[in-house]
């Protein structure tokens, strides 16, 4: 997919995103929505999903694609990574990085994205798998951090969610 067409693809995506969840604070619907809809518009998308901050750990929360890690530790893969330094992480051959977890063997770069509440408080990652090495770069990363940004950090959640 060349940088113009995933451009457009995130726009589109963007686009229903931000039409769908226009007023929602569930954050399940969100979160199961925001899945639906780059899951159905990036076709490098292979697993798509939310970890939700549980008790010091992540759990799986609302995911579409093969079988999830049920509970990942903070100091275990590119998901604890990205909650324990709240930061993008960009891993473009999982097989390089030694702290990635395997929950499914076909999968070859990801992405982790933080997600903070309105107060700045983590409250999940999102995490995309591709079954393709460098899949993901600073354009996934822009928009991805825009859209978790403006459902998530920029409007009213409901408080309960797990």
């Amino acid at each position: 997919m060349t940088t113009a067409e995933k451009h457009e693809k995130y726009q589109q995506a963007e686009k229903g995103i931000n039409a769908i969840l226009e007023g929602e604070t569930n954050m399940i619907l969100k979160m199961s929505t925001i899945n639906c809809i780059l899951k159905t518009h990036l076709p490098y998308y292979f697993w798509v999903g939310f970890y939700c901050v549980n008790n010091g750990e992540l759990i799986v929360g609302p995911y579409q694609g093969t079988l999830g890690c049920l509970h990942i530790s903070y100091n275990r893969g590119v998901c604890g990574r990205a909650a324990r330094e709240e930061k993008t992480q960009i891993v473009q051959d999982v097989h390089a990085d030694p702290q990635h977890i395997a929950c499914d063997a076909r999968s070859q770069s990801e992405i982790v994205v933080p997600v903070f509440n309105p107060k700045g408080k983590l409250i999940a990652v999102f995490d995309v798998d591709s079954t393709e090495i460098g899949s993901f770069d600073m354009l996934d990363k822009e928009y991805l951090e825009r859209i978790l940004t403006t459902h998530f950090a920029k409007t009213q959640l409901m408080e309960t969610y797990i």
